[in-house]
Parts: C-alpha cells; structure tokens; sequence
C-alpha cells in the first residue's frame, strides 16, 4: 500500500477477530516503528506486548480493580489539560455517533460502563501493547512516543491488521503496574489493541471527521 493509501485505511477499530497474531508479524511491525524519529535520538519508548495467558490475566485484573476501586480512574502522571471549544464538540460528535452504533441510548450508565470496560479487554484484540516511559523525562518525551505509536498503526494497517490507541490504560495502573512488573520508576501512558478488524461488528463502520486544512494551517511567506 501507498503511504497515502495508509493514511486513509488506518481507523480505530473497536471490534476484532480472535485470529491470533504471529510473533514474527508483531516484532517486524516493531522493527520497522521503531525508526520512529525522536528528539535527539533517546528513543524512550518502552512496550509490553501481550497475548495469551497475559493477556488474559491483564483482563481480569484490570476490570476486577475497576469495579473494586472505581476511584482509581486517573493517570498517575499529571493530566492538567481543560478541554474547550472547538474539542469538547468534536469529542462528543464522535462518541454520539459511537454509541449510536453501538446502540447505547444516552444516559444508559450501565451500558457507558460495560462499554468502558471493553478498552480493558483490548476490545477481543488478541494482542495489547503497554507503552511506558521513564518517570524523569519531559513531556517532549510523551511525543516521541506518540510518533512511535503512530509509525506502528501504519505499519500494522500496511500489513492487513488493525489497531486502537487506548489511553484508558493510564488508569487503574496500579492493577497493570502489578501484572506487568512494571518498574516503579515508569509510568504506563497507554494502550494499543492489535489485530485483525471483525468487519461484521457495526461500531466499525465509524469513521471520524476530520478538519480541513484551512481550520488549522496558518500558512506564512507563500507567494
């Protein structure tokens, strides 16, 4: 596939196949992510990559900490961000027309909360992937991760799988933290599920808007 071809295909999936994914398949779409760039080359991105009996355990402790500790629903490392027009909008045009094809009515909280807890089972992914970085780096660090995560949604997409970037998973860390043998001195920053899109599942079917160029470019010193 083109780049460009790429670009348009990638979509977070929310919805997969049980279809496992070779371990061949995994370390070569890391391979090739990690020439990701970074600011001046400290490459501080650090992945768990889980499947199987993991994967499953993850699971089951993550959502068992959720309904015990509800309260733990935060990041560890600081969020300050207030979001403002034109974001919350945008945020909740998608997930409107998310929950629309899930069939979930507004104001259902059992279901937004079953629905939640689908981030900790990778959505049926077979494989999840933790992304974790050292506590004493800045968050210009935060960024070359980003890109890295980036690099690895393509390459997952040129290959036939699919992905969804999940930053659900900097919460409840303490239960991740346990499973993972996390060092203390990281912080889990997010997720990712990893394989092949179930084409069946109608919450696939969503495709997020996306601004025009003119909204945010402010172009300078064109003729």
């Amino acid at each position: 596939m083109h780049i460009d071809d790429v670009l348009r295909a990638r979509k977070s999936v929310r919805a997969f196949k049980p279809d496992p994914v070779p371990l061949a398949l995994v370390t070569e779409i890391l391979e090739i992510a990690s020439l990701a760039p970074s600011g001046t080359n400290i490459q501080p991105w650090k992945v768990h990559v889980i499947a199987g009996d993991v994967r499953r355990r993850l699971e089951e402790e993550v959502l068992a900490h959720r309904e015990t500790q509800p309260s733990d629903a935060s990041a560890e490392f600081p969020r300050t961000s207030k979001r403002k027009e034109p974001y919350t909008s945008r945020m909740r045009k998608l997930g409107k027309d998310m929950y629309s094809l899930l069939g979930i009515p507004k104001g259902d909280q059992a279901a937004n909360w079953r629905q939640w807890g689908r981030n900790y089972q990778f959505f049926d992914a077979p494989v999840g992937l933790i992304f974790t970085i050292d506590k004493d780096l800045d968050a210009m660090s935060f960024l070359d991760i980003g890109m890295l995560m980036q690099s690895i949604m393509l390459a997952a997409k040129a290959r036939g799988l699919d992905t969804c970037a999940q930053g659900a998973w900097n919460n409840y860390w303490t239960a991740t933290r346990r499973v993972l043998g996390v060092p203390e001195d990281e912080y889990i920053i997010c997720g990712m599920s990893l394989g092949y899109a179930d084409e069946t599942a109608p919450v696939n079917t969503l495709v997020s808007e996306r601004e025009p160029v003119s909204s945010f470019a402010t172009f300078h010193g064109f003729e």
